[in-house]
């Protein structure tokens, strides 16, 4: 199975201080800077939307958003273009692009600090229901690529994977989960490495 459209979402640590209206203004001064790869375009907001998207910064082959879809607050890739390589490279490039997000934002003096990863725990998604539907099969064929990926992310230490299933309309996804905590440097290390 050849992913596409693989979304990672690196999970904060002190949802209940983060305030997402002033990530407006940060995600507009990315996009005058053009502080990524991609190209970006524009921001929306919905923060209105209970357990929703949040705030989106809205790119041409990907988007960025502080996220908190099943009030689960993270910050979310949404890689949107197709992608050259092979599933590890594709895993690898939303990975790399959720953490330099998340360094970005963690670094950022408009937000004071407030916004930061948990170390520990990260979902990663397939936006595609044909290519990943969400069943047990999914997960058997991509199974060997979620480990390797995790394998290289965690610098070879413990992990966990697991699946909840569920709704065949939802997107197909997987949670990793480590004991240890790493910070975002580290893991875009590991993922370097």
């Amino acid at each position: 199975m050849e992913l596409q459209h693989v979304n990672v979402k690196l999970l904060v640590k002190n949802s209940e201080e983060v305030d997402l209206e002033p990530l407006i203004p940060v995600f507009h001064s990315w996009i005058q800077g053009q502080v990524f790869e991609e190209l970006l375009l524009d921001v929306a907001d919905y923060r209105h939307v209970p357990a929703g998207p949040g705030v989106v910064l809205i790119g041409h082959q990907g988007n960025y958003s502080v996220d908190n879809t099943d009030s689960r607050l993270g910050v979310r890739y949404n890689r949107k273009a197709a992608l050259d390589g092979s599933n590890q490279d594709r895993l690898k490039q939303a990975a790399r692009a959720a953490l330099t997000a998340c360094q970005r934002l963690e670094a950022e003096p408009g937000l004071k600090g407030k916004l930061r990863f948990n170390g520990q725990e990260l979902e990663v998604f397939v936006n595609d229901r044909l290519l990943a539907p969400n069943r047990e099969v999914t997960l058997e064929a991509l199974k060997a690529d979620f480990q390797g990926f995790s394998r290289k992310l965690f610098g070879g230490g413990e992990y966990s994977l697991s699946y909840s299933g569920g709704d065949p309309r939802g997107l197909f996804a997987v949670s990793v989960k480590t004991s240890k905590s790493h910070s975002v440097a580290d893991l875009l290390n590991n993922l370097a490495s």
